[in-house]
């Protein structure tokens, strides 16, 4: 048996740090923190001793453990980056590498570390800042985002979960060569078998799993509700998540008629989100703005096909237009597609088929490994790994969009390809 003295650099444990504004317990934890939580855990199966420095939240705990990754919880949603960037400070000798997780504004560990900083980047915030701060603050929090940070990290290497946020990042002056692309895994539920025995809802049906605040634009799927009322008075919408824009989105759905058939469930645990999905006709996403859109991916796993714009950034990795779900040009486009797959039987179950075929290929194994490999890269112990060639789907109109032919059908063999030309 080797000892640690006599392991290469590539085989020694690694000190991480994350710096994460949020934890998978937050109430307003989204994809971007099942990242975080996910890849740590990998990383702590791995050997490594992995810390995650973040906000702390109304009954929570100041430190705890997640599967190994110790939780340290300092200040509120504003402070955590202060306590962040002291804690660089304070232990400048008692971590390896740093991974930065930038939502919007990131913790400037650069400032204080003396080891290498990655940062993480799931999507860049440009529209968004204006319509949570308005056009004032807004303005400030794009100039932090896209000019100041850049210079601060200059001699960082960042990791991004899609081809869009890395072109993105480009605009920004970040070269691709210095962006690693590292898919989100997916959570492949205990017991997965068994929501393929819960029954579709016998009307129909569609959720939007998100946190809720403007950008994430859940009016537009009370849109589709209301609009398609004639053609689908049994329409039902279902809301998973939790935010402060709550109120609002209540008081539009009254304003539209149709409060009684758009049902808000809170920030709700895996075995309820799972069998929402599962009962579900179809996942709609209408946000503004994704890095990945990992609820697409979770939706695939019951067969489940996702609508989403092709705006959104992400979300035209993690749908396959035509194949897997759809993409939207706009709200109206969006509001077609869904009123065509709730008539459409057949090909909303062909999509599904091949979403939960899609759906598959990703891990977090997968996911966690590729991000230890880019951590020991900039460490210098190991070469950086070759990044993926992404291709895109064209935009079929819906009208124009056939049921793909049974020859067509993918197999497991297929998604599995498929991952790897996104993981080469």
């Amino acid at each position: 048996m080797r000892t640690a003295a006599s392991r290469t650099p590539s085989e020694r444990p690694l000190r991480v740090l994350y710096l994460s504004w949020r934890d998978r317990d937050n109430p307003e934890a989204g994809g971007a923190e099942t990242f975080t939580d996910r890849t740590g855990e990998v990383m702590v199966a791995r050997g490594h001793r992995v810390t995650l420095l973040t906000s702390s939240f109304p009954g929570a705990e100041p430190e705890t453990e997640h599967g190994g990754v110790r939780v340290l919880r300092r200040g509120n949603r504003f402070t955590c980056y202060l306590h962040g960037l002291a804690h660089v400070a304070r232990h400048r000798d008692d971590y390896d590498v740093i991974v930065d997780v930038q939502n919007g504004v990131p913790f400037w560990a650069p400032l204080a570390a003396k080891v290498p900083v990655v940062n993480v980047v799931h999507h860049v915030h440009r529209d968004q800042w204006r319509v949570v701060f308005g056009r004032v603050g807004g303005a400030i929090g794009w100039f932090v985002e896209s000019r100041v940070a850049p210079v601060v990290y200059r001699r960082s290497r960042y990791v991004t979960v899609s081809q869009a946020t890395r072109s993105d990042l480009a605009t920004l002056g970040i070269p691709p060569e210095r962006v690693d692309l590292v898919y989100s895994g997916n959570d492949h539920p205990p017991a997965l078998e068994s929501y393929a025995r819960e029954p579709r809802s016998e009307q129909p049906s569609i959720t939007v799993v998100g946190r809720l605040v403007p950008h994430k634009q859940v009016e537009i799927a009370i849109d589709v509700v209301a609009d398609l009322q004639e053609q689908q008075p049994e329409l039902t919408l279902d809301v998973v998540g939790a935010g402060y824009w709550l109120e609002e989105l209540q008081a539009y759905a009254e304003r539209r008629g149709v409060a009684g058939r758009v049902h808000f469930h809170g920030f709700v645990d895996e075995h309820t989100k799972h069998t929402l999905l599962a009962r579900s006709w179809v996942l709609l996403m209408p946000s503004h703005k994704e890095g990945w859109g990992l609820t697409i991916v979770e939706a695939g796993l019951h067969a489940t096909p996702a609508i989403a714009f092709a705006y959104a950034g992400g979300p035209t990795e993690s749908i396959v237009h035509g194949r897997t779900g759809l993409l939207s040009r706009d709200a109206d486009d969006m509001r077609e597609q869904v009123a065509r797959l709730l008539t459409d039987h057949e090909l909303r179950h062909a999509l599904g088929e091949r979403a939960r075929t899609h759906a598959r290929s990703f891990d977090w194994t997968t996911a966690g490994e590729k991000l230890i490999h880019t951590l020991r890269s900039v460490l210098g112990q190991v070469e950086r790994a070759p990044q993926p060639t992404v291709r895109l789907a064209s935009l079929t109109p819906i009208d124009q969009l056939e049921v793909p032919s049974h020859e067509d059908e993918p197999t497991e063999t297929d998604g599995d390809r498929d991952a790897q030309e996104r993981s080469a």
